[in-house]
């Protein structure tokens, strides 16, 4: 759906971007991370048709959006961290305009309505959007996103500004919008990353440093790594037999807190994921995996972790 190749953008002889190339495929929903001035606003902004790039392609499901704005502009919506607000319309005439801007076909009224509820700005809709608070003003700049029922979100700081509640409400509608839409989600709010996002993909100082689920990336991350699996069967054959694998340091039964299994923290060496010939080892001795889970780093120490040491770079 969304493919991008060696991109770079340059300021004299600062790069905001320097030679990114990743690939998000239809349905998944990406969250974009970086330090502040890593260069994901800029990449968006190439990506949405805000701003060009000194070389590489942005393909939007295969249109290449440097030569063809328009058609791949039609496939996007767009929230940037600032929505792009008229304070002297009211959120009625925002959206009609926003619905005559992008030459939307769908039925008006009905459209715009559902969008309303869904983002939940109908109590608002007559209002004039200078009067109104900073988290609703968000949430109209969400809804102008939606208008057209464009297949590819790109959502840069969706929750800015918004209660604890509201930001709940914006997480559990994103999961839904990616069932049905390609979702990239930049935000500094790693909890939120994780809670609605397939993939990660990190960047500093203008270059990508990271690309995989969290999990996946806590391994890279990690030193030494610890796992407690659960597990049903007899304790101490499964901590001899796991003992035995390629790369386990030590395991030690921590206990049983469900009937049947029981919990074993595992060490492994840096360089060795034992999952797959973990879960291998288990189905050949007739055991049950009942739940893993690292111990190692949480998405935050991931984070600090692979930006250490980096400056910033323009963006």
């Amino acid at each position: 759906m969304i493919e991008v190749k060696n991109i770079v953008k340059q300021y004299g002889d600062k790069y905001a971007v320097n030679d990114i190339s990743f690939k998000v495929d239809t349905g998944e929903i990406v969250g974009f991370l970086g330090p502040n001035g890593a260069g994901k606003s800029t990449t968006m902004n190439i990506l949405t048709g805000y701003l060009s790039a000194n070389s590489g392609t942005a393909i939007i499901d295969g249109i290449d959006i440097l030569e063809d704005p328009t058609a791949a502009k039609r496939l996007i919506g767009f929230l940037p961290e600032q929505p792009p607000l008229y304070m002297d319309m009211t959120v009625k005439e925002y959206l009609n305009f926003v619905y005559d801007l992008k030459g939307c076909k769908f039925p008006r009224k009905e459209h715009l309505r559902e969008i309303c509820e869904l983002i939940k700005i109908t109590d608002v809709y007559d209002r004039m959007i200078k009067n109104l608070s900073k988290g609703y003003r968000q949430r109209v700049g969400f809804a102008q996103a939606l208008v057209g029922n464009p297949p590819i979100l790109i959502l840069d700081e969706p929750t800015v500004g918004l209660d604890p509640r509201q930001i709940i409400e914006i997480r559990n509608l994103i999961s839904r919008l990616g069932k049905k839409h390609t979702v990239i989600l930049s935000t500094h709010i790693l909890q939120e990353v994780q809670a609605v996002c397939d993939r990660i993909i990190v960047i500093n100082k203008g270059q990508l440093v990271a690309d995989g689920n969290a999990e996946t990336l806590t391994y890279k991350t990690a030193g030494n790594r610890k796992l407690v699996a659960r597990i049903a069967g007899g304790k101490t054959e499964i901590k001899k037999a796991v003992r035995a694998m390629d790369g386990v340091l030590y395991v030690e039964e921590i206990g049983s807190k469900e009937q049947g299994s029981h919990d074993f923290l595992i060490e492994c060496q840096p360089s060795v994921d034992i999952r797959k010939p973990l879960f291998r080892l288990l189905a050949e001795r007739g055991w049950f995996l009942m739940g893993l889970k690292s111990m190692d780093m949480s998405l935050e120490d991931v984070f600090v972790n692979l930006i250490a040491n980096e400056g910033g770079a323009e963006g």
